[in-house]
């Protein structure tokens, strides 16, 4: 059978999300050790120490010297806060992409009005009020650390509003796959 021009779509959009899936899950056992690094060198600062401890054996020496600060980043509450901020995101953007993995195969099947759809959408409005939460309370962290209105202006903020909408839109799209499922099952009871 012919593949439509939506799941052709669908295939190519589950093969993005798997591949952002793998990266996500890749990086976040070294996000403690980013953090550390870029707290004690700065972001270019530590990719100059790298560079200079070698190129034949980088991704090695990577390895090492993010593991050297997986401790060192809970001594100070600002890079304790953040790798924690950042860990929490990272785990709910990878639930995330699981859910809408999920939701490609039922398109690719070609039955996309499955209840298990509304599902998957209801848990990825879940992980994005989640983000939403730990991002409005790093907010408000940093308003207190610096003392400052300047923390305002950072994408923390941006995230805030930003994943609560989202969240609403998944919860919209949740109903609608639960709505269509519904009277799927009705019309094919009648037929």
């Amino acid at each position: 059978m012919e593949k439509t021009t939506t799941q052709k779509l669908a295939g190519f959009l589950k093969i993005l999300v798997v591949t952002t899936f793998i990266c996500n899950l890749t990086i976040l056992p070294f996000v403690p050790g980013i953090v550390g690094m870029g707290s004690e060198y700065g972001l270019w600062g530590a990719a100059e120490k790298l560079e200079v401890l070698g190129t034949e054996s980088g991704p090695l020496v990577f390895l090492v010297v993010c593991w050297q600060y997986l401790f060192r980043v809970w001594r100070s509450q600002y890079t304790a806060v953040l790798t924690l901020f950042l860990v929490v995101c990272g785990i709910c953007t990878a639930v995330i992409l699981w859910q809408a993995k999920g939701v490609l195969d039922t398109v690719l099947e070609g039955e996309p009005f499955r209840k298990k759809n509304s599902v998957s959408m209801n848990r990825a409005a879940k992980c994005c009020f989640v983000i939403s939460a730990v991002a409005l309370v790093r907010v408000l962290w940093r308003l207190l650390y610096f003392h400052s209105p300047a923390s305002l202006f950072s994408y923390n903020t941006l995230f805030v509003p930003l994943f609560a909408m989202g969240g609403l839109l998944c919860m919209v799209i949740s109903a609608l796959f639960r709505q269509a499922a519904e009277l799927k099952e009705e019309n094919d009871l009648t037929i």
